[in-house]
């Protein structure tokens, strides 16, 4: 990897008339000014249609993509919608924070339109991208089509005949909701079509994306229902154990995930096919993939299911170099990034270092006045990638009034800086001291390079409520801040290299 950097955004924060961001003009934009700032990487977050508590890491489908994220900027330009119609499908939305309350009622009425105008059934392309999407379409939009019709139920609530997909269930499902069953699969193409110009617009500017899967699946889910085989599940269909992580010194009763878990013995069977083509639809969305608690590769956690906490799980053996080993005779060298953060065992590490990918240090964690941390910079090497802080971390900014005492003592030492110094010039110290380390890679949220406060934070772990919803002001990410970020950026050796087709302008310059 070549030395680099780039910038943390989800693509539900950006600015967007829309109420959530989306791939509109917004996106483009942001695409320049990454380039402005010569960062070579965009890192979002997971693009999965979100279920309960909007997280991207509950997605009722690991290949599939988020219709919210769908601009209705081209779908009015299609002529399937008004422009009206797009107003009062974004009236009462909020330009700081995402409001899925009002998108949920408002948004799928709008993209019902569009659907019932486009005549996308004779469309040669959308059958085509059908056909090619056959091994996980047709499920995912019956899936989503019986949950519209038994008012978002669980699929484990339906009754047993389709729960268990029988076959005459099947048919008789998809023929009574054909309508609902097209119109995911409309939803999807337009997904894949919009994010595809988009993404080909950011790599003919130098900028790659680097996308972020979670390791489990959702349990309310067309991949659980449509493949419980792969799954550890009774004989009623129902989880034997779910994912979590267990007790430790920041919640004494653990985090209960509930994920179901994977039957690793049944995915060796088939040859990691499920995962060979999740990996796969992650490499047409993606330049770079970090995928999420890579640990459990190597023992994962599994907690009864029904128990109320995390308490009483115990540790299990996952795949190992197996899964990687499968993935790269089929697929070659992936460029992967591994979230190796938290407790780590030899196993751990001795994985890592088997797979040859990068795992994450972020300097938020490195400041301890016990003992000597991992995530402080000496400690680097150059096959990693470095944050200030991820989404799941506080915003630099308030990070440095939330820090006990003795432990920000040590950050302003090793920063050679003072107790007086404003917390906007320990943010700038801190991403200075991320850019200026050995690790290849270097990526930056936006939040920070903004100086704002934890009313800017993404999401706080364990936490349900107001996670998920910040956006970024509208012209926030400016020429100013870009040309800072692209000196600083030169300073230290991460300049993305210059490609021949920036110098000839975008088409979404102010």
């Amino acid at each position: 990897m070549r030395r680099s950097s780039g910038v943390l955004l989800p693509v539900a924060s950006l600015p967007s008339e829309y109420g959530i961001g989306c791939f509109d003009k917004s996106a483009y934009e942001f695409v320049e000014q990454l380039a402005k700032a010569g960062q070579s990487y965009w890192q979002i977050l997971p693009m999965g249609p979100t279920g309960y508590g909007d997280s991207p890491y509950q997605s009722f489908s690991t290949f599939a993509g988020n219709p919210y994220f769908i601009a209705p900027s081209e779908l009015l330009r299609k002529g399937y919608v008004t422009r009206e119609e797009c107003r009062e499908a974004a009236d009462g939305t909020d330009e700081k924070y995402v409001r899925y309350d009002i998108l949920y009622r408002k948004r799928f009425s709008l993209l019902r339109r569009a659907f019932a105008r486009s005549g996308i059934e004779t469309d040669a392309e959308y059958n085509t991208f059908v056909q090619e999407n056959a091994d996980w379409l047709p499920d995912y939009a019956l899936f989503m089509a019986i949950k519209d019709s038994k008012g978002g139920q669980s699929y484990l609530e339906w009754e047993e005949a389709i729960r268990r997909r029988e076959a005459a269930a099947m048919v008789s499902y998809r023929n009574k909701l054909i309508d609902d069953v097209n119109f995911y699969q409309f939803l999807q193409y337009e997904f894949s079509c919009q994010w595809k110009e988009l993404k080909d617009f950011a790599n003919e500017r130098g900028v790659r994306i680097i996308g972020d899967i979670p390791i489990y699946v959702a349990l309310d889910s067309a991949d659980t229902w449509a493949h419980p085989e792969l799954f550890q599940f009774d004989g009623e269909g129902r989880p034997v154990g779910v994912a979590g992580c267990p007790p430790d010194a920041f919640s004494a009763t653990g985090q209960l995930w509930g994920n179901p878990l994977y039957d690793w013995e049944a995915h060796k069977k088939t040859g990691y096919q499920w995962w060979l083509a999740r990996i796969r639809k992650c490499f047409q969305w993606y330049d770079m993939v970090r995928i999420d608690h890579f640990r459990g590769f190597d023992e994962y956690y599994a907690i009864p299911y029904g128990d109320a906490t995390a308490e009483f799980g115990k540790w299990e053996p996952g795949p190992g170099m197996e899964l990687f080993e499968a993935l790269r005779g089929e697929l070659g060298e992936l460029p992967i990034i591994a979230e190796d953060l938290g407790f780590l065992t030899d196993s751990v590490r001795r994985l890592l270092s088997d797979s040859g990918f990068p795992g994450m240090k972020v300097l938020q964690f490195a400041f301890d006045s016990r003992e000597d941390s991992d995530y402080l910079p000496y400690h680097y090497e150059r096959n990693s990638v470095v944050y200030t802080g991820t989404h799941d971390n506080a915003t630099t900014y308030s990070w440095w009034k939330e820090i006990k005492r003795e432990d920000r003592d040590v950050a302003l030492r090793y920063l050679n800086r003072g107790r007086f110094t404003s917390r906007k010039k320990r943010t700038w110290d801190l991403i200075c001291l991320a850019m200026g380390s050995v690790s290849d890679l270097c990526i930056i949220p936006a939040q920070d390079y903004l100086c704002l406060p934890d009313t800017a934070r993404i999401n706080t772990p364990s936490t349900l409520g107001f996670n998920w919803q910040w956006r970024m002001r509208d012209g926030a990410f400016d020429d100013i801040l870009c040309e800072k970020i692209r000196r600083m950026t030169k300073l230290y050796g991460r300049e993305a290299a210059k490609e021949p087709e920036e110098e000839s302008g975008g088409e979404t310059q102010e």
